[in-house]
């Protein structure tokens, strides 16, 4: 068990450094540092041990008392007539304090992944889809395609975690588990040290993915193609694969939306899910989809649960007003939209303000490297690290406590926030 703040061990820490959101770390505190001693990935161990530099407040790049830098804030939004809330690297409290501001302010609220998570988003909302949990991956999957992602670069301990667990609820043969791999560049490695068969990799570009899985779906429903190479990848290939699919007791289609980045990606993830869908007819398959790190999936969830949508959220009207187009943080920042904005990532994700002057606020952990000269700048603590919280993880569908580790001079994103609301005339 994890004990108090005052001792030198904290064991069963989950990380919210990535949206695997793994809860077996084992940390140690000496003096005024952590140390991760145990289960922890190359991203876990560097922003744990982070040293956070001793920073305060500031307006106008000059330092002042914290609350000078929140009454400035609200000054700030009152004076907007259309800012953005945006950046959202924080954990639930701290995304329904940014959902308060953002209806108080009349602002719009957008988090920094979005444009990756509409790739998903677009294609529920419009036609649905059948998604699975890492639970049951982990336990009953025989065949895995990884679309488009190896799932090892930037989820490091997928594998150990999820493909390669030393125990499960269910007993399968994990020599019979097949995985596939269909993309560019896509480091198989890890898939060569599993136990199950020799992996298959299919190459072809990114955005050729979804011709492949059209082809595929041709094949599976008793098409003829003629065409002998589809994407780089030979028919005959395309064929052997086919039947995998329809001998699969449990198959997994994986894919990251923040990889598919080409136009009108959440083409190939519609094409991906239909295959899905027509695949149940004859036995069990599901998608997976990675992603939501820097607080993605809980922004996501908690916006979807207090305004009844996912992101890209106006309260100029007093109400939540959904558009996914009109919306679109990154386009109102292209568009010259937005008179002021408001930053957050207590997460570590750098920040890249606009070269244009529009006013601006970051709140950010003393170690987030900042590119441009915010007029309020505040720092605040890091969720699972200073301070207590909860994080949902990317299946969306078990949520974390945080465990505080060290005491922080600097407040939580939720404080801060609630102050500046409070402090909204």
């Amino acid at each position: 068990m994890t004990q108090d703040t005052n001792s030198k061990r904290f064991e069963e820490v989950p990380c919210p450094f990535c949206s695997l959101l793994c809860d077996d770390l084992v940390i140690s505190q000496l003096k005024d540092s952590l140390k991760v001693k145990q289960n922890g990935c190359k991203l876990a161990k560097t922003r744990f041990e982070e040293n956070q530099p001793r920073v305060s407040p500031t307006i106008a790049d000059k330092a002042c008392p914290l609350e000078d830098a929140i009454m400035e804030s609200a000054k700030i939004l009152k004076r907007s007539n259309q800012a953005l809330i945006g950046g959202l690297g924080t954990d639930v409290n701290g995304m329904r304090a940014a959902l308060r501001l953002t209806e108080k302010a009349g602002a719009v609220i957008d988090h920094m992944h979005s444009n990756a998570a509409f790739r998903n988003l677009d294609v529920l909302q419009n036609h649905g889809y059948v998604m699975t949990t890492l639970a049951e991956i982990r336990n009953r999957a025989d065949l895995i395609i990884f679309a488009g992602t190896d799932a090892n670069t930037n989820f490091p301990r997928f594998f150990e975690r999820i493909i390669n667990p030393s125990h499960s609820l269910v007993k399968i043969n994990k020599k019979e588990r097949q995985l596939v791999y269909i993309g560019d560049k896509l480091d198989s490695l890890p898939a060569g040290k599993s136990p199950g068969k020799r992996p298959i990799k299919l190459q072809c570009r990114q955005d050729q993915i979804g011709e492949v899985f059209s082809i595929l779906h041709a094949l599976s429903v008793g098409l003829e193609i003629d065409k002998p190479i589809i994407g780089n990848i030979k028919l005959s290939q395309l064929k052997k694969l086919t039947e995998l699919l329809h001998k699969a007791s449990y198959g997994v289609i994986i894919w990251a939306p923040g990889e598919l980045d080409f136009p009108y990606a959440e083409l190939t993830v519609q094409t991906i899910t239909e295959i899905i869908k027509y695949l149940n007819r004859m036995t069990r398959f599901a998608g997976f989809s990675l992603g939501g790190s820097e607080g993605g999936m809980t922004a996501t969830q908690v916006t979807a649960w207090q305004s009844g949508y996912p992101s890209r959220v106006s309260y100029a009207r007093g109400f939540p007003d959904f558009d996914a187009y009109r919306f679109s943080g990154k386009r109102l920042l292209e568009t010259n939209e937005l008179d002021a904005i408001f930053w957050v990532s207590s997460l570590g994700a750098p920040i890249d303000l606009p070269d244009r002057r529009i006013p601006s606020i970051v709140l950010a952990a003393p170690s987030v490297k900042i590119n441009g000269k915010p007029d309020v700048y505040i720092p605040v603590g890091i969720p699972g690290i200073n301070h207590t919280g909860q994080m949902i993880r990317t299946d969306g569908v078990v949520s974390f406590k945080l465990k505080k580790l060290q005491n922080s001079e600097h407040p939580g994103v939720a404080d801060v926030i609630n102050r500046i609301t409070q402090a909204y005339r």
